[in-house]
């Protein structure tokens, strides 16, 4: 990983009668952030840091210039899919020998994408890899696993000099169980949470640990809590001859079990498309889609890459109409950036 930077200063040089003006563009950019320095890619700003031995934050802002402390900042906290890395997450374009781990996700082009489509929002990502690249594991091995994770989210939310920003939990894979592991913990899931989405990672998903319980109340609080779960029929996929999902394991069979918890509740809109089943209620606040999957393939990672994390940030608000859906065609290929920006990893 890259040390974290120094941040970039610009003087105005005051002397002799010799006044630098604003209007001459001396003065310095009021979005640049303490303790984050300038990305090569996208003049973005960034900063990585340990915040445990066993967890490694990667923090990506908006450049300086168009980072506007009058809007509302929103930081995303993506929890790392298994065996991934954090460059291998935000992704790069392809090159000769490069691991295909950074073609199949792109969290990095999506943000940027994303920074297009809600320019109402400053949006900050967060990655967080947890140690030996799996997030169940880490947690098997500290006892105190929940208690730390509120503390890393918390460390999280102050990092951003200057802000109060909202938050967004979404995790891939494994890293769903980093969620479950907040959930957990607190008593009540706080209103400064504005977004909770499993993207295939509700693996972890129990009504006998108050799940349900937790979010129904998160969800009924305020109109401005979302909740989002995106998974597909992984009951007979096979790796190798094998099949993957035991007989009582897989997202699909934990999607069900929202949907008919949050169906005893609410009354869930839910409708059998072409290639999915998708469940909304709350006002369109909850937005479950389970995707079919009749040729039995594995889309694990495809449902992420065909636009799922813009899906996770844009269903719900004026946005969505216009954003790109998930499991249809990259709609971000432009913003891919065109190295790896961490070194290493």
């Amino acid at each position: 990983m890259q040390p974290c930077g120094t941040k970039r200063k610009l003087t105005c040089l005051f002397g002799f009668g010799i006044i630098c003006m604003l209007a001459f563009g001396c003065a310095h950019h009021q979005g640049e952030l303490s303790g984050f320095a300038r990305s090569p890619h996208f003049d973005e700003q960034v900063r990585t840091f340990t915040f445990d031995p066993d967890v490694t934050v990667h923090i990506n802002a908006p450049s300086a210039r168009s980072f506007n402390a009058d809007r509302p900042t929103l930081l995303a906290i993506y929890g790392l899919p298994n065996g991934n890395t954090i460059a291998q997450t935000i992704g790069c374009q392809r090159e000769d020998g490069l691991d295909w781990h950074f073609y199949i996700q792109h969290i990095g082009a999506q943000t940027r994408y994303l920074r297009q489509a809600r320019p109402d929002i400053n949006l900050v990502v967060a990655y967080v890899e947890a140690g030996g690249r799996s997030w169940p594991t880490w947690r098997k091995k500290h006892v105190d696993s929940g208690e730390r994770i509120v503390e890393l989210i918390e460390t999280l939310k102050q990092s951003i000099s200057g802000t109060r920003p909202s938050v967004a939990l979404i995790a891939h894979s494994g890293g769903g169980s980093m969620l479950f592991g907040y959930i957990n913990v607190v008593g009540t899931i706080p209103d400064w949470v504005e977004r909770i989405v499993w993207l295939d990672a509700n693996y972890g998903y129990r009504d006998d640990d108050r799940h349900a319980e937790k979010l129904i109340d998160w969800l009924r609080r305020s109109r401005s809590h979302f909740l989002g779960v995106v998974a597909y029929d992984d009951r007979e996929i096979e790796l190798n001859g094998m099949k993957v999902v035991g007989p009582t394991g897989g997202t699909w069979r934990r999607t069900r079990e929202m949907i008919d918890r949050f169906g005893q509740v609410a009354t869930l809109d839910c409708r059998t498309l072409s290639d999915r089943e998708r469940c909304r209620g709350f006002d369109g606040r909850l937005d479950i889609q389970a995707l079919l999957n009749p040729e039995n393939k594995i889309l694990h990672t495809v449902l992420v890459e065909r636009n799922g994390f813009i899906h996770a940030l844009t269903f719900g608000t004026p946005s969505a109409e216009a954003a790109a859906n998930v499991f249809t065609a990259p709609a971000y290929g432009q913003w891919i950036q065109a190295g790896n920006a961490l070194p290493g990893s």
